[in-house]
C-alpha cells in the first residue's frame, strides 16, 4: 500500500472529523476511531467515495485503559502501520472540582491526557525507526491562558498536552517525526452539546468563533510544517499573546472578573473551548 495511514481518535464529529476530511483531501487513508461505530461507518463510506482512500473503522472507547492496544491491534491486523497520530478524543467536565465525582475526574485523565500519552509512546518508535512520522495532539488556548473557575482539570490537561508536545518536538528533532500541538479556541462543534452548555456558548461574540474546518486546516499545515504550537484565528493567536505578556498575577486577576461577569450572564468561561 503506497497511501500512509493517519489514525485519528474521536473521528466523529466536530474537529476530528474535520481532521479527517483534511488528511484525506492531502491522500491519506485513515483509521477512524471513536465510540460511535455507526457514525464512523458512515464517515467512511463518505471519506472513500470521497477522496478515493481506504478508511478503517476501529469503534473503541478511550475510558478504557486497554483501549489504546486493542486500537493498534486492530490496525496490526489490517497490516497497516500508524504514519499520522492525531490525539483528539474528548469532552468537558463542567463543574467545580469538589462537586465532582473522583470516577468521572478519573475517566477524564485516563481520556484526555494518558491514552494520548500511551497512543504516542507506543506508535512513536516505529516512526523513528521508519524515518517518518507525524504526531498532532489537540490541546487547547485553555492550556496557554490562565486557569478559571470551573472545568478545573480542562486547562490543567491542555497545558500538560502542550509542553509533552514541546519536548517531543525537541526530541524527535531530525528523526522525519513532526510532533505540533493544535490549540483551537471556541469550536462549532458538538462538544457542547454534550457538555449541556449549547445555550450558553451561543451568546458569545461571533468572532470569538471557529469553524472545524478552519482549526483542521491550521492544525495540518502546522503539522507538516513541524511547529510545535499552533493557534487557529487572529482573535485567539492575539489574546493567548497578550495573555504571555501580562503579568502572572494581573493576567489571572483579569481572568478572574472576566469568569465572574460571565458567569453573572449565564455564559461560560472563554478559556474553555472546545478541544
Amino acid at each position: 500500500m503506497s497511501r500512509r495511514l493517519a489514525l485519528i481518535t474521536g473521528a466523529s464529529a466536530g474537529i476530528g472529523y474535520a481532521l479527517a476530511n483534511e488528511f484525506g483531501a492531502n491522500g491519506w487513508d485513515l483509521a477512524l476511531v471513536a465510540r460511535r461505530e455507526d457514525r464512523l461507518k458512515e464517515h467512511a463510506s463518505e471519506l472513500e467515495e470521497r477522496y478515493g482512500i481506504d478508511v478503517l473503522v476501529i469503534p473503541a472507547d478511550l475510558n478504557d485503559p486497554e483501549a489504546p492496544v486493542r486500537i493498534l491491534e486492530a490496525i496490526d491486523v489490517a497490516e497497516r502501520q500508524v504514519d499520522a497520530l492525531v490525539n483528539n478524543a474528548g469532552f468537558g467536565l463542567p463543574g467545580l472540582f469538589v462537586q465532582t465525582d473522583w470516577a468521572d475526574q478519573a475517566k477524564f485523565i485516563q481520556l484526555m491526557l494518558t491514552s494520548y500519552c500511551e497512543l504516542v509512546h507506543r506508535v512513536l518508535p516505529g516512526m523513528q525507526e521508519r524515518g517518518y512520522g507525524r504526531i498532532l495532539n489537540v490541546a487547547s488556548v485553555a492550556g496557554i491562558m490562565p486557569g478559571t473557575k470551573g472545568h478545573t482539570l480542562y486547562a490543567a490537561v491542555k497545558s500538560a498536552l502542550i509542553k509533552f508536545s514541546e519536548s517531543l518536538h525537541l526530541e524527535t528533532e531530525g528523526t522525519g517525526v513532526h510532533v505540533t500541538a493544535l490549540c483551537p479556541g471556541l469550536t462549532y462543534s458538538e462538544f457542547h452539546d454534550v457538555n449541556g452548555t449549547r445555550d450558553k456558548v451561543s451568546q458569545m461574540p461571533a468572532y470569538w468563533w471557529l469553524s472545524a474546518e478552519k482549526v483542521a486546516a491550521d492544525g495540518y499545515a502546522a503539522l507538516q510544517a513541524n511547529r510545535p504550537v499552533t493557534v487557529p484565528g487572529l482573535w485567539w493567536k492575539f489574546l493567548t499573546g497578550l495573555y504571555k505578556l501580562l503579568p502572572r498575577d494581573l493576567a489571572l486577576s483579569l481572568t478572574a472578573r472576566s469568569s465572574a461577569r460571565l458567569r453573572n450572564t449565564d455564559t461560560p468561561d472563554p478559556a474553555s473551548p472546545d478541544a
